[in-house]
């Protein structure tokens, strides 16, 4: 498959601008070498907050791969650690960043030659991210999986919007599950792709297959979005416990993940809240973080090629 020569890949130094969203306790070195070695983004989290283990994901990662990827700081999560000095330590070179202002960090980060991407979900927070010095930007809409803005924009709305306003390279985040998506994506002005729903499903996902075969047998009415009217906002998979939480605008979104590792790595879809995006119903079969890369490059040149051809 041809490489794509962009800002995003010149970034990152991948052969294709598709990363892998930073999913916590998921987004290890099993799951982002794969993603790696594919040509694309793998990224180890730190929302977990478990910088031991992280920094043993790194070492795992530099073993399984020689290829470039990526570490996602989640700034409201490792308050009170000096993730600063971490990060460079780990010699990594792309950070995206997330719940926070990345003004406390990308300095610091730039300083010692890292890559800094921060996660937006409106145009206001992607404003003052651009004047923090960020060198890009994550647009993530409201139809994605996990913690989201207690406001959401879908990213046919959002992208295109921050787009407008800014000229820094961008990748795109929400729905993104395929070629289809990511070349849509690109005519609104993104450069790359994040995926999380479609990555978790990978076989390489260390998740429980019980999680796995709910997102493939799942419609695309089947998440709902949680804690509006507090902080953060969530968006899961439907089960029996989200669909209790769902009228509540307010709740401890905390006391409802304390038994995540059931869910997570026992398969027990009503320990926790399974965080999923809208995406869910265009995904129907589990598949390799390889063919999940291939299949989209495949799919994006395609619909590139037939849409200059039916409209050039």
């Amino acid at each position: 498959m041809t490489a794509i020569q962009n800002r995003v890949t010149e970034l990152t130094g991948t052969k294709y601008p598709i990363l892998q969203a930073p999913m916590g306790w998921i987004a290890r070195a099993q799951l982002a070498s794969a993603v790696s070695n594919a040509g694309g983004m793998g990224i180890i989290e730190t929302s977990s907050g478990e910088l031991d283990n992280i920094k043993r994901e790194v070492e795992k990662m530099r073993e399984l791969t020689d290829q470039p990827f990526g570490m996602n700081v989640a700034l409201s999560y490792v308050r009170g650690t000096n993730i600063v000095d971490f990060v460079i330590e780990q010699g990594i070179k792309f950070v995206t960043t997330s719940s926070g202002s990345p003004a406390v960090c990308t300095a610091d980060f730039q300083a010692a030659g890292i890559t800094v991407f921060h996660v937006v979900p409106t145009l206001e927070m992607a404003l003052k991210a651009l004047d923090a010095g960020v060198d890009g930007l994550v647009v993530e809409g409201g139809e994605g999986g996990g913690f989201k803005n207690p406001s959401p924009v879908s990213t046919m709305v959002l992208l295109p919007l921050i787009r407008s306003r800014c000229d820094v390279p961008i990748i795109a985040a929400g729905g993104i599950s395929d070629g289809l998506s990511m070349a849509a994506a690109f005519a609104m002005g993104a450069e790359g792709v994040q995926m999380g729903t479609r990555m978790l499903t990978c076989a390489e996902s260390p998740v429980h297959d019980n999680w796995k075969q709910a997102i493939v047998n799942a419609r695309e009415t089947d998440t709902v979005f949680l804690n509006q009217q507090a902080r953060p906002a969530l968006r899961a998979l439907r089960t029996q416990r989200t669909t209790a939480l769902e009228p509540l605008g307010k709740f401890n979104v905390m006391e409802n993940m304390a038994d995540l590792q059931k869910l997570y790595f026992g398969g027990d879809l009503e320990a926790a809240i399974p965080l999923s995006g809208q995406v869910v119903g265009r995904i129907d079969e589990v598949i390799s973080a390889k063919q999940v890369v291939d299949d989209t490059m495949e799919g994006f040149h395609k619909v590139m090629h037939d849409l200059a051809k039916q409209y050039a």
